[in-house]
């Protein structure tokens, strides 16, 4: 890029570039044949990408609050650079689900028009954090289970998902990389550093369960969506590796296997059924609208406006 100072390098639209991407970058997916695959039923698909896509979308908005609010200046550039990798992520993968859906809706609507119940993001992503232990250790669980998704959608049948995928693993390599630095420097740091980071841990362990639930069109999608079933081994290696470094422990089974239903903001009738309640279902806890309160406000009060 050939820009006399930073300012004009972040106001020019001559190429049409989102913020995301920042400006003069070339079209992640170019050169990617874009067709919807042979064989695939394309709700399923639909349904997949914003399962994932509402992953990273929701995390983002999460990271994007502790921007003024890190310990250090690196660490908001970090945490901001972290978000907007995440959010192009999620624009990539919402795109994909309204081509597939067939209806029309673009990823503003998805991302702006949607009511909580028809988010698809597991629950650790809308959780907030009450320090930056919190943060780092619900970050490195994010990434670490993330990696593994996108290293395995790389290979997917679906060329835009194994596009992304393969794009995606290069940046959640350093979103856990950073976490995990963080979480031995506190860990492994002095009296209350250490206390306060297993606090975090602790928290955060509850909802691992649910990263590794495989959903019904995930299973269905053979070839082109990840079991994340299959993800589990790989997580816990890399978990177990960065605790014992960071001299901090798994808690015990007490801690419970999966996500507690309190603070449901549930669809349907409030009911599961059978099932697990799970975010993949669009149950999802109070803190959710919340963060669309924040995220869509703008986009509902001036429906149709561009900015």
């Amino acid at each position: 890029m050939s820009f006399d100072d930073a300012y004009q390098a972040l106001t020019d639209h001559d190429d049409d570039a989102r913020w995301a991407y920042g400006t003069g970058f070339a079209d992640p997916l170019a050169g990617v044949p874009t067709a919807l695959p042979d064989g695939v039923d394309h709700a399923d698909l639909a349904a997949y990408c914003l399962m994932i896509g509402d992953d990273a979308l929701i995390m983002s908005h999460r990271l994007q609050q502790w921007v003024t609010r890190a310990p250090e200046l690196e660490d908001e550039m970090a945490i901001a650079n972290i978000g907007l990798d995440l959010l192009g992520q999620a624009r990539l993968l919402l795109t994909r689900a309204g081509e597939a859906e067939g209806g029309g809706r673009g990823e503003d609507d998805l991302a702006y028009l949607r009511d909580p119940q028809d988010f698809r993001h597991v629950r650790l992503a809308e959780r907030a954090d009450a320090d930056f232990a919190h943060l780092v250790a619900r970050l490195l669980v994010f990434a670490t289970w993330r990696l593994a998704l996108l290293d395995r959608l790389s290979a997917s049948g679906d060329p835009v998902l194994a596009a992304i995928g393969a794009k995606g693993v290069k940046e959640v390599a350093y979103h856990r990389d950073y976490a995990a630095g963080w979480v031995v420097r506190l860990g492994d740091g002095t009296e209350l550093s250490h206390r306060r980071m297993q606090a975090a841990v602790d928290a955060v362990w509850p909802l691992i369960g649910e990263l590794f639930e495989a959903h019904p069109v995930e299973l269905r999608l053979v070839g082109v969506a990840v079991d994340p079933s299959l993800l589990r081994a790989e997580f816990d290696g890399v978990l177990a590796e960065v605790l014992r470094v960071a001299t901090l422990h798994a808690p015990g089974p007490g801690a419970g296997p999966g996500p507690s239903s309190a603070g449901d903001s549930s669809a349907g009738d409030g009911s599961a059924g059978d099932g697990p309640v799970r975010g993949r279902d669009g149950f999802h806890t109070d803190e959710l609208g919340e963060i669309l309160d924040e995220m869509q406000g703008l986009a509902r009060a001036t429906p149709g406006g561009v900015w």
